[in-house]
Protein backbone atom coordinates (compact mmCIF):
# COMPACT_ATOMS: atom_id res chain seq x y z
CA UNK A 1 0.00 0.00 0.00
CA UNK A 2 1.05 3.60 -0.36
CA UNK A 3 0.49 6.01 2.44
CA UNK A 4 0.78 9.77 2.30
CA UNK A 5 4.46 9.48 3.19
CA UNK A 6 6.54 6.29 2.98
CA UNK A 7 5.50 3.62 0.51
CA UNK A 8 4.59 0.42 2.36
CA UNK A 9 3.62 -2.65 0.38
CA UNK A 10 1.18 -5.12 1.90
CA UNK A 11 3.80 -7.81 1.41
CA UNK A 12 6.01 -6.08 3.98
CA UNK A 13 3.47 -6.97 6.64
CA UNK A 14 4.06 -10.65 5.92
CA UNK A 15 7.50 -10.16 7.45
CA UNK A 16 5.68 -9.60 10.76
CA UNK A 17 3.90 -12.93 10.29
CA UNK A 18 7.25 -14.64 9.73
CA UNK A 19 8.65 -12.99 12.86
CA UNK A 20 5.64 -14.38 14.76
CA UNK A 21 6.50 -17.85 13.49
CA UNK A 22 10.10 -17.44 14.68
CA UNK A 23 8.90 -16.46 18.15
CA UNK A 24 6.60 -19.48 18.27
CA UNK A 25 9.45 -21.81 17.30
CA UNK A 26 11.73 -20.26 19.95
CA UNK A 27 9.04 -20.67 22.61
CA UNK A 28 8.41 -24.32 21.78
CA UNK A 29 12.14 -25.08 21.68
CA UNK A 30 12.75 -23.33 25.00
CA UNK A 31 9.85 -25.15 26.64
CA UNK A 32 10.95 -28.52 25.29
CA UNK A 33 14.52 -27.91 26.45
CA UNK A 34 13.97 -26.20 29.81
CA UNK A 35 10.40 -26.96 30.84
CA UNK A 36 10.44 -30.62 29.81
CA UNK A 37 13.99 -31.91 29.28
CA UNK A 38 16.01 -30.25 32.04
CA UNK A 39 12.98 -29.95 34.35
CA UNK A 40 12.34 -33.70 34.20
CA UNK A 41 15.97 -34.39 35.15
CA UNK A 42 15.68 -31.92 38.03
CA UNK A 43 12.38 -33.51 39.09
CA UNK A 44 14.02 -36.92 39.37
CA UNK A 45 16.75 -35.34 41.53
CA UNK A 46 14.03 -33.68 43.62
CA UNK A 47 12.24 -37.01 44.19
CA UNK A 48 15.55 -38.60 45.21
CA UNK A 49 16.13 -35.74 47.64
CA UNK A 50 12.67 -36.30 49.14
CA UNK A 51 13.44 -39.99 49.71
CA UNK A 52 16.82 -39.13 51.24
CA UNK A 53 15.18 -36.67 53.60
CA UNK A 54 12.48 -39.15 54.61
CA UNK A 55 15.15 -41.77 55.31
CA UNK A 56 17.21 -39.31 57.37
CA UNK A 57 14.13 -38.16 59.25
CA UNK A 58 13.09 -41.76 60.00
CA UNK A 59 16.60 -42.60 61.24
CA UNK A 60 16.62 -39.56 63.51
CA UNK A 61 13.18 -40.27 65.00
CA UNK A 62 14.03 -43.96 65.41
CA UNK A 63 17.22 -43.05 67.28
CA UNK A 64 15.29 -40.83 69.65
CA UNK A 65 12.67 -43.53 70.24
CA UNK A 66 15.33 -46.16 70.96
CA UNK A 67 17.16 -43.92 73.45
CA UNK A 68 20.36 -43.73 71.41
CA UNK A 69 23.31 -41.73 72.68
CA UNK A 70 23.21 -37.96 72.54
CA UNK A 71 26.15 -37.92 70.13
CA UNK A 72 24.39 -40.29 67.72
CA UNK A 73 21.13 -38.32 67.93
CA UNK A 74 23.02 -35.06 67.27
CA UNK A 75 24.74 -36.62 64.25
CA UNK A 76 21.45 -37.93 62.84
CA UNK A 77 19.76 -34.58 63.45
CA UNK A 78 22.49 -32.82 61.53
CA UNK A 79 22.13 -35.36 58.71
CA UNK A 80 18.37 -34.79 58.67
CA UNK A 81 18.76 -31.01 58.45
CA UNK A 82 21.32 -31.35 55.69
CA UNK A 83 19.00 -33.70 53.76
CA UNK A 84 16.16 -31.21 54.20
CA UNK A 85 18.40 -28.44 52.87
CA UNK A 86 19.21 -30.55 49.80
CA UNK A 87 15.51 -31.28 49.31
CA UNK A 88 14.66 -27.56 49.34
CA UNK A 89 17.50 -26.80 46.91
CA UNK A 90 16.40 -29.60 44.58
CA UNK A 91 12.81 -28.35 44.64
CA UNK A 92 13.83 -24.78 43.84
CA UNK A 93 16.14 -25.98 41.06
CA UNK A 94 13.26 -27.92 39.54
CA UNK A 95 10.97 -24.87 39.83
CA UNK A 96 13.60 -22.68 38.18
CA UNK A 97 13.75 -24.72 34.99
CA UNK A 98 10.05 -25.58 34.90
CA UNK A 99 8.98 -21.96 35.42
CA UNK A 100 11.56 -20.65 32.94
CA UNK A 101 10.35 -23.02 30.23
CA UNK A 102 6.68 -22.25 30.75
CA UNK A 103 7.28 -18.50 31.03
CA UNK A 104 9.33 -18.30 27.84
CA UNK A 105 6.70 -20.38 26.02
CA UNK A 106 3.83 -18.13 27.15
CA UNK A 107 5.79 -14.97 26.38
CA UNK A 108 6.73 -16.20 22.92
CA UNK A 109 3.14 -17.24 22.21
CA UNK A 110 2.05 -13.73 23.19
CA UNK A 111 4.77 -12.15 21.05
CA UNK A 112 3.89 -14.41 18.12
CA UNK A 113 0.18 -13.66 18.39
CA UNK A 114 0.76 -9.94 18.81
CA UNK A 115 3.19 -9.36 15.95
CA UNK A 116 1.94 -12.22 13.77
CA UNK A 117 -1.78 -11.46 13.96
CA UNK A 118 -1.15 -7.75 13.55
CA UNK A 119 0.96 -8.39 10.48
CA UNK A 120 -1.60 -10.80 9.02
CA UNK A 121 -4.50 -8.37 9.46
CA UNK A 122 -2.55 -5.64 7.72
CA UNK A 123 -1.28 -7.91 4.95
CA UNK A 124 -4.85 -8.74 3.86
CA UNK A 125 -6.11 -5.15 4.12
CA UNK A 126 -7.12 -3.38 0.88
CA UNK A 127 -4.18 -1.82 -0.90
CA UNK A 128 -4.30 1.55 -2.59
CA UNK A 129 -2.50 4.84 -2.88
CA UNK A 130 -5.27 6.62 -1.00
CA UNK A 131 -5.46 4.17 1.87
CA UNK A 132 -4.23 6.74 4.35
CA UNK A 133 -5.92 9.81 2.94
CA UNK A 134 -8.84 9.56 5.34
CA UNK A 135 -7.15 8.48 8.55
CA UNK A 136 -3.84 8.34 10.31
CA UNK A 137 -0.73 10.13 9.19
CA UNK A 138 -0.54 11.03 5.56
CA UNK A 139 -2.59 12.90 3.04
CA UNK A 140 -1.47 15.79 0.93
CA UNK A 141 -1.52 18.25 3.84
CA UNK A 142 0.15 15.73 6.18
CA UNK A 143 -2.50 16.32 8.84
CA UNK A 144 -3.59 13.72 11.35
CA UNK A 145 -7.32 13.18 10.90
CA UNK A 146 -7.94 11.09 13.99
CA UNK A 147 -8.02 7.36 14.51
CA UNK A 148 -10.49 4.75 15.71
CA UNK A 149 -7.71 2.55 17.07
CA UNK A 150 -7.98 3.77 20.70
CA UNK A 151 -11.70 2.87 20.77
CA UNK A 152 -11.02 -0.65 19.50
CA UNK A 153 -8.12 -0.96 21.94
CA UNK A 154 -10.28 0.17 24.88
CA UNK A 155 -12.97 -2.38 24.01
CA UNK A 156 -10.37 -5.13 24.03
CA UNK A 157 -9.02 -4.00 27.39
CA UNK A 158 -12.54 -4.10 28.84
CA UNK A 159 -13.07 -7.68 27.66
CA UNK A 160 -9.65 -8.73 28.93
CA UNK A 161 -10.30 -7.32 32.40
CA UNK A 162 -13.76 -8.94 32.51
CA UNK A 163 -12.12 -12.34 32.14
CA UNK A 164 -8.96 -11.54 34.07
CA UNK A 165 -9.85 -13.34 37.35
CA UNK A 166 -10.20 -16.64 35.49
CA UNK A 167 -7.23 -15.78 33.27
CA UNK A 168 -4.81 -15.28 36.16
CA UNK A 169 -6.20 -18.37 37.92
CA UNK A 170 -5.40 -20.55 34.90
CA UNK A 171 -1.90 -19.10 34.55
CA UNK A 172 -1.27 -19.62 38.26
CA UNK A 173 -2.32 -23.26 38.00
CA UNK A 174 -0.12 -23.74 34.94
CA UNK A 175 2.93 -22.38 36.75
CA UNK A 176 2.24 -24.47 39.84
CA UNK A 177 1.57 -27.67 37.88
CA UNK A 178 -2.04 -28.13 39.05
CA UNK A 179 -5.09 -28.87 36.89
CA UNK A 180 -6.65 -26.07 34.85
CA UNK A 181 -9.34 -25.55 32.20
CA UNK A 182 -8.26 -23.74 29.05
CA UNK A 183 -11.85 -22.61 28.48
CA UNK A 184 -11.48 -20.18 31.37
CA UNK A 185 -9.12 -18.17 29.18
CA UNK A 186 -11.88 -17.47 26.63
CA UNK A 187 -13.08 -13.96 27.53
CA UNK A 188 -9.60 -12.60 28.19
CA UNK A 189 -8.21 -14.14 25.00
CA UNK A 190 -11.06 -12.56 23.02
CA UNK A 191 -10.15 -9.25 24.59
CA UNK A 192 -6.52 -9.72 23.59
CA UNK A 193 -7.56 -10.44 20.01
CA UNK A 194 -9.59 -7.21 19.91
CA UNK A 195 -6.64 -5.34 21.43
CA UNK A 196 -4.40 -6.81 18.75
CA UNK A 197 -6.82 -5.70 16.03
CA UNK A 198 -6.79 -2.15 17.40
CA UNK A 199 -3.04 -2.14 17.64
CA UNK A 200 -2.72 -3.56 14.12
CA UNK A 201 -4.83 -0.70 12.79
CA UNK A 202 -2.58 1.77 14.60
CA UNK A 203 0.48 0.11 13.07
CA UNK A 204 -1.01 0.51 9.60
CA UNK A 205 -1.57 4.19 10.30
CA UNK A 206 1.87 4.78 11.79
CA UNK A 207 4.25 2.69 9.68
CA UNK A 208 4.27 5.12 6.69
CA UNK A 209 4.93 8.08 9.02
CA UNK A 210 8.40 9.50 8.34
CA UNK A 211 8.18 12.65 10.44
CA UNK A 212 5.95 15.02 8.49
CA UNK A 213 2.94 16.67 10.10
CA UNK A 214 3.69 16.02 13.79
CA UNK A 215 0.89 17.73 15.72
CA UNK A 216 1.97 20.67 17.90
CA UNK A 217 0.19 21.75 21.09
CA UNK A 218 -1.18 25.31 20.98
CA UNK A 219 -2.24 25.75 24.60
CA UNK A 220 -0.28 26.33 27.80
CA UNK A 221 1.57 24.73 29.51
CA UNK A 222 2.58 22.55 26.53
CA UNK A 223 2.46 25.20 23.83
CA UNK A 224 4.93 24.47 21.08
CA UNK A 225 5.53 20.88 22.19
CA UNK A 226 4.57 17.80 20.21
CA UNK A 227 1.14 16.63 21.35
CA UNK A 228 2.30 13.02 21.63
CA UNK A 229 5.14 14.04 23.93
CA UNK A 230 2.87 16.17 26.13
CA UNK A 231 0.36 13.33 26.33
CA UNK A 232 3.05 10.88 27.36
CA UNK A 233 4.24 13.16 30.18
CA UNK A 234 0.66 13.42 31.46
CA UNK A 235 0.42 9.62 31.32
CA UNK A 236 3.69 9.22 33.23
CA UNK A 237 2.45 11.61 35.92
CA UNK A 238 -0.64 9.44 36.37
CA UNK A 239 1.59 6.38 36.60
CA UNK A 240 3.64 8.04 39.34
CA UNK A 241 0.44 8.36 41.38
CA UNK A 242 -0.40 4.69 40.81
CA UNK A 243 2.96 3.49 42.06
CA UNK A 244 2.84 6.01 44.91
CA UNK A 245 -0.17 4.12 46.31
CA UNK A 246 1.86 0.92 46.33
CA UNK A 247 4.77 2.54 48.14
CA UNK A 248 2.54 4.29 50.67
CA UNK A 249 0.87 0.96 51.52
CA UNK A 250 4.25 -0.70 51.89
CA UNK A 251 5.70 2.08 54.06
CA UNK A 252 2.68 2.06 56.35
CA UNK A 253 3.00 -1.70 56.73
CA UNK A 254 6.70 -1.49 57.56
CA UNK A 255 6.30 1.33 60.09
CA UNK A 256 3.14 0.15 61.85
CA UNK A 257 3.64 -3.63 62.00
CA UNK A 258 6.26 -5.60 63.89
CA UNK A 259 8.73 -6.69 61.24
CA UNK A 260 12.23 -8.07 61.63
CA UNK A 261 13.74 -4.60 61.29
CA UNK A 262 11.36 -3.15 63.89
CA UNK A 263 12.19 -5.92 66.36
CA UNK A 264 15.94 -5.44 65.83
CA UNK A 265 15.52 -1.71 66.45
CA UNK A 266 13.73 -2.40 69.75
CA UNK A 267 10.44 -0.89 68.60
CA UNK A 268 8.44 -4.07 69.23
CA UNK A 269 8.87 -7.38 71.03
CA UNK A 270 7.92 -10.14 68.59
CA UNK A 271 7.72 -10.39 64.81
CA UNK A 272 4.10 -10.76 63.72
CA UNK A 273 4.50 -10.64 59.94
CA UNK A 274 7.11 -11.43 57.27
CA UNK A 275 7.96 -9.41 54.19
CA UNK A 276 9.55 -10.54 50.93
CA UNK A 277 12.93 -9.29 52.13
CA UNK A 278 12.75 -11.72 55.08
CA UNK A 279 12.76 -14.57 52.56
CA UNK A 280 15.30 -12.96 50.22
CA UNK A 281 17.94 -11.14 52.26
CA UNK A 282 20.47 -12.89 54.50
CA UNK A 283 19.47 -13.19 58.17
CA UNK A 284 15.86 -12.28 57.53
CA UNK A 285 13.28 -12.51 60.30
CA UNK A 286 11.69 -15.85 61.25
CA UNK A 287 8.02 -16.58 61.98
CA UNK A 288 6.51 -20.06 62.45
CA UNK A 289 9.51 -21.67 60.76
CA UNK A 290 9.24 -19.44 57.67
CA UNK A 291 11.60 -16.75 56.44
CA UNK A 292 15.21 -16.21 57.38
CA UNK A 293 16.51 -18.45 54.58
CA UNK A 294 17.76 -15.73 52.26
CA UNK A 295 21.31 -15.54 50.95
CA UNK A 296 23.21 -14.00 48.06
CA UNK A 297 21.65 -16.39 45.54
CA UNK A 298 18.09 -15.49 46.54
CA UNK A 299 18.87 -11.82 45.93
CA UNK A 300 20.69 -12.50 42.66
CA UNK A 301 17.64 -12.51 40.29
CA UNK A 302 16.49 -9.12 41.58
CA UNK A 303 20.02 -7.72 41.32
CA UNK A 304 20.42 -9.03 37.76
CA UNK A 305 17.05 -7.52 36.85
CA UNK A 306 18.15 -4.17 38.25
CA UNK A 307 21.24 -4.08 36.07
CA UNK A 308 19.27 -5.43 33.09
CA UNK A 309 16.80 -2.55 33.20
CA UNK A 310 19.53 0.04 33.71
CA UNK A 311 21.45 -1.31 30.71
CA UNK A 312 18.23 -1.49 28.66
CA UNK A 313 17.66 2.23 29.29
CA UNK A 314 21.16 2.83 27.94
CA UNK A 315 20.61 0.71 24.82
CA UNK A 316 17.39 2.51 23.93
CA UNK A 317 19.23 5.83 24.30
CA UNK A 318 21.83 4.46 21.89
CA UNK A 319 19.03 3.52 19.47
CA UNK A 320 17.65 7.07 19.58
CA UNK A 321 21.09 8.65 19.28
CA UNK A 322 21.91 6.45 16.28
CA UNK A 323 18.58 7.20 14.60
CA UNK A 324 19.03 10.97 14.95
CA UNK A 325 22.68 11.01 13.93
CA UNK A 326 23.21 12.79 10.62
CA UNK A 327 26.81 11.67 10.13
CA UNK A 328 26.70 8.15 11.55
CA UNK A 329 29.55 5.81 10.66
CA UNK A 330 29.78 2.10 11.31
CA UNK A 331 31.98 1.15 14.29
CA UNK A 332 35.08 -0.91 13.76
CA UNK A 333 35.70 -4.49 14.84
CA UNK A 334 32.99 -6.86 16.01
CA UNK A 335 30.39 -4.10 16.55
CA UNK A 336 30.82 -3.05 12.95
CA UNK A 337 29.93 -6.57 11.80
CA UNK A 338 26.64 -6.66 13.71
CA UNK A 339 25.85 -3.00 12.95
CA UNK A 340 27.07 -2.45 9.37
CA UNK A 341 24.45 0.22 8.59
CA UNK A 342 22.66 2.91 10.54
CA UNK A 343 19.34 1.14 10.01
CA UNK A 344 20.74 -2.15 11.32
CA UNK A 345 22.30 -0.38 14.32
CA UNK A 346 18.97 1.17 15.39
CA UNK A 347 17.22 -2.18 15.00
CA UNK A 348 19.88 -4.10 16.93
CA UNK A 349 19.95 -1.63 19.81
CA UNK A 350 16.17 -2.03 20.07
CA UNK A 351 16.55 -5.82 19.96
CA UNK A 352 19.09 -5.64 22.80
CA UNK A 353 16.61 -3.60 24.85
CA UNK A 354 13.90 -6.14 24.05
CA UNK A 355 16.02 -9.11 25.13
CA UNK A 356 17.01 -7.45 28.43
CA UNK A 357 13.37 -6.68 29.21
CA UNK A 358 12.32 -10.23 28.35
CA UNK A 359 15.00 -11.60 30.67
CA UNK A 360 13.55 -9.40 33.42
CA UNK A 361 10.12 -11.07 33.10
CA UNK A 362 11.57 -14.59 33.10
CA UNK A 363 13.69 -13.98 36.21
CA UNK A 364 10.78 -12.27 37.94
CA UNK A 365 8.49 -15.28 37.55
CA UNK A 366 11.25 -17.66 38.63
CA UNK A 367 11.70 -15.57 41.76
CA UNK A 368 7.94 -15.59 42.42
CA UNK A 369 7.78 -19.37 42.08
CA UNK A 370 10.55 -19.69 44.70
CA UNK A 371 8.83 -17.31 47.11
CA UNK A 372 5.50 -19.12 46.81
CA UNK A 373 7.22 -22.48 47.32
CA UNK A 374 8.85 -21.15 50.49
CA UNK A 375 5.52 -19.98 51.90
CA UNK A 376 5.35 -16.31 50.95
CA UNK A 377 2.00 -16.16 49.15
CA UNK A 378 -0.34 -13.44 47.98
CA UNK A 379 -2.81 -14.53 50.67
CA UNK A 380 -0.96 -12.51 53.31
CA UNK A 381 -1.10 -8.73 53.66
CA UNK A 382 2.62 -8.37 53.07
CA UNK A 383 2.41 -10.81 50.16
CA UNK A 384 -0.47 -8.97 48.50
CA UNK A 385 1.41 -5.66 48.64
CA UNK A 386 4.59 -7.26 47.28
CA UNK A 387 3.01 -9.24 44.44
CA UNK A 388 0.66 -6.46 43.36
CA UNK A 389 3.43 -3.85 43.40
CA UNK A 390 6.05 -5.95 41.60
CA UNK A 391 3.37 -7.50 39.39
CA UNK A 392 2.10 -4.09 38.27
CA UNK A 393 5.66 -3.13 37.45
CA UNK A 394 6.21 -6.39 35.56
CA UNK A 395 3.03 -5.73 33.58
CA UNK A 396 4.38 -2.32 32.58
CA UNK A 397 7.60 -3.97 31.45
CA UNK A 398 5.71 -6.55 29.39
CA UNK A 399 3.47 -3.94 27.74
CA UNK A 400 6.62 -2.02 26.88
CA UNK A 401 8.05 -5.15 25.27
CA UNK A 402 4.97 -5.52 23.07
CA UNK A 403 5.32 -1.91 21.93
CA UNK A 404 9.01 -2.55 21.32
CA UNK A 405 8.12 -5.37 18.94
CA UNK A 406 6.57 -2.79 16.62
CA UNK A 407 9.50 -0.41 17.03
CA UNK A 408 11.86 -3.21 15.97
CA UNK A 409 9.62 -4.05 13.02
CA UNK A 410 9.49 -0.43 11.85
CA UNK A 411 13.24 -0.04 12.35
CA UNK A 412 13.74 -3.06 10.09
CA UNK A 413 11.32 -1.90 7.37
CA UNK A 414 10.66 1.84 6.97
CA UNK A 415 13.45 2.73 9.39
CA UNK A 416 14.06 5.59 11.82
CA UNK A 417 16.10 8.72 11.21
CA UNK A 418 16.41 12.27 12.52
CA UNK A 419 12.96 13.15 11.15
CA UNK A 420 10.84 10.37 12.69
CA UNK A 421 13.11 9.21 15.54
CA UNK A 422 10.76 10.83 18.05
CA UNK A 423 8.81 7.57 18.09
CA UNK A 424 11.78 5.96 19.86
CA UNK A 425 12.20 9.04 22.04
CA UNK A 426 8.62 8.94 23.32
CA UNK A 427 8.77 5.24 24.05
CA UNK A 428 12.12 5.82 25.74
CA UNK A 429 10.47 8.21 28.21
CA UNK A 430 8.07 5.45 29.21
CA UNK A 431 10.87 2.88 29.44
CA UNK A 432 13.01 5.17 31.62
CA UNK A 433 10.05 5.58 33.98
CA UNK A 434 9.70 1.79 34.24
CA UNK A 435 13.43 1.56 34.93
CA UNK A 436 13.30 4.29 37.59
CA UNK A 437 10.34 2.63 39.31
CA UNK A 438 12.33 -0.61 39.64
CA UNK A 439 15.38 1.24 40.99
CA UNK A 440 13.11 2.31 43.86
CA UNK A 441 11.28 -1.01 44.21
CA UNK A 442 14.40 -3.16 44.51
CA UNK A 443 15.97 -1.60 47.62
CA UNK A 444 12.60 -1.01 49.28
CA UNK A 445 11.07 -4.46 48.76
CA UNK A 446 14.18 -6.64 48.52
CA UNK A 447 16.84 -5.13 50.75
CA UNK A 448 14.90 -3.33 53.50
Amino acid sequence: MSGGEAHVENSIWMRAVLIGGVFLAIGILAFATMGVGVANVKHVAYEDAIHDYEDAKYAYEDAKASNASDAEIATLKEAKEEAHHHEVDAHLSYLTWKTAGITILLMCITYAAFIGLGGFLNSIAPSGDDAHDNHGYGGEDHEHHGSGSPIIFALGIMLFLMGFPSFQGVLGNMLSGTDFALGDLGVSMLGLVVVTAGVANWWREDLPFIGNGEQIATSAPFEGQHIRKAGLWVFIMSEVMVFATFFSSYLRMRTEWCTGWQEAAGNCEEVNMLTASDFLRPNGAMLDGLGGQGDFMTLLPGAINTFALIISSYTIVLALKTAKSKDWTAPSGFMGKIMPTQKAAVRNYLIATFLLGSMFIVLKLIEWSHLVAEGFTIGTQAGSIFYISTGAHGLHVFIGLLVMLYLIFKADTVGYDEKNGQGIEYFGLYWHFVDLAWVVIFPAFYLY
